[in-house]
């Protein structure tokens, strides 16, 4: 998210969600981060086990995405040590392996979710999302976009302090645009992610969602805030 997006703890303070990589592909581990961190979060990276669990027991780091195959200590018993210590940090295995008893090892060990390489970097950003969804460390946090604040634990909204009278997908659709202020989101990943799937990919069930956030959050207010770039998506602007 550009810097005009600010995630918001309940009381208002501002924070941005850390992220450590550990992977010791180190072009993989760097495109990780660069990837993270041009979404508007920060992230840095390790390349072994022990360095991994050393950086992830550190209080700032929000979420942990690690390798299975790690040197000096596997992932699956770095999380095991974490979880043993009392660290819930939200984690995500990578796996180059799509054995089934390698991810339940993973899931046991108390991973949050596992990922099966090669994978898109759209889709690691999809899991991290579901797991900021499901853990306190990264969710209970409010969105805002200028006057546009969205509470995702409230399931509330408001623009110019005035509460907004959303739908539970309009809602939805609203922060997937707000989680990516500034940046283009395909009409195809707003199905995926606020349909789960439900919705016909040929559908026109996001342009007729868009209609309406825009008759709800823009035209009551004077904005124009939900830019259509024809062919590839949708953009939240972050000047309002």
């Amino acid at each position: 998210m550009p810097r005009s997006t600010k995630r918001l703890t309940p009381a208002g303070l501002s924070f941005g969600v850390h992220f450590l990589v550990v992977e010791d592909e180190v072009r993989l581990a760097d495109l990780i981060v660069q990837y993270l961190r041009e979404s508007g979060h920060t992230a840095e990276g390790r390349y072994d086990g022990p360095s991994g669990l050393d950086a992830a027991r550190d209080p700032r780091v929000d979420a942990v995405v690690m390798d299975v195959m790690l040197p000096g200590m596997d992932g699956v018993e770095v999380c095991r040590t974490l979880r043993r210590e009392g660290n819930d940090v939200p984690l995500v295995l990578l796996t180059a392996r799509s054995a089934i008893t390698e991810r339940v090892a993973g899931l046991d060990a108390g991973a949050d979710d596992y990922l099966v390489k090669p994978f898109a970097l759209e889709e690691l950003s999809a899991r991290l999302r579901a797991i900021s969804r499901r853990r306190p460390a990264l969710g209970g946090a409010r969105l805002e976009v200028g006057d546009l604040v969205l509470d995702p634990d409230e399931r509330r909204a408001w623009r110019a302090g005035i509460e907004l009278d959303l739908s539970r997908r309009e809602f939805a659709v609203l922060e997937i645009l707000m989680e990516n202020a500034g940046w283009v989101v395909s009409r195809t990943r707003l199905l995926e992610e606020a349909w789960d799937g439900e919705a016909d990919l040929t559908s026109n069930s996001v342009d007729v969602h868009i209609s309406k956030l825009r008759a709800k959050i823009d035209k009551p207010f004077g904005r124009d805030t939900i830019t259509t770039l024809r062919g590839t998506g949708y953009r939240l602007e972050t000047r309002t």
